[in-house]
């Protein structure tokens, strides 16, 4: 089963032009670098789906706080685990 996690993207830190993006995106306080190449129209505040380490959606916050609190009682945020795209 694949699994996508919402977070929120708080800083782009690298940019080639408007589509080869890289951004730190919080899960719950967990940072990670994600690519951002799936999501050109994803701003800093924006809450994005992010699946092995590319954000594959920009979404709606409300969903995504109910989306992460659910995951949350589920026990599945033990370990964030997906590759840093450097």
């Amino acid at each position: 089963m694949c699994l996508s996690i919402p977070g929120k993207l708080i800083e782009i830190t690298s940019q080639l032009d408007e589509t080869f993006r890289v951004g730190k995106v919080s899960f719950d306080g967990v940072v990670k670098k994600v690519s951002l190449t799936l999501v050109p129209e994803a701003k800093v505040n924006d809450y994005v789906l992010v699946h092995v380490g590319a954000a594959i959606s920009v979404v709606d916050e409300e969903e995504a706080k109910k989306t992460f609190a659910i995951l949350r009682q589920l026990n599945e945020l033990d370990e964030l685990d997906f590759p840093d795209t450097n």
